[in-house]
């Protein structure tokens, strides 16, 4: 996914929520989802989530690697705790 498709997906989704055919967790999701996929595409990497210390838990991060993904945390967060990352799945 280029970057002009991704604007309009978002922008398609924007317009959905206008009329009122999205809630906003629905948006949410959908933007989300369309933002990971540019991301990961982009950077030929994976989006990975960390869980754990509250200080991390649920951080998203795009990396090439589940260690690079720690790593990415880990410069991210002034002290992250103890924490293990999972691959975040595309919808």
């Amino acid at each position: 996914m280029d970057r002009i498709a991704t604007l309009r997906t978002i922008e398609e989704a924007l317009a959905e929520y206008e009329e009122g055919d999205l809630s906003l967790p629905e948006l949410e999701r959908e933007v989300r989802g369309t933002l990971r996929t540019y991301a990961t595409e982009f950077a030929d990497a994976a989006a990975y989530r960390a869980r754990g210390d509250p200080a991390v838990d649920g951080l998203v991060v795009v990396a090439d690697s589940p260690a690079g993904a720690r790593e990415r945390i880990a410069e991210l967060v002034d002290d992250p705790g103890q924490f293990e990352v999972e691959r975040v799945e595309q919808p």
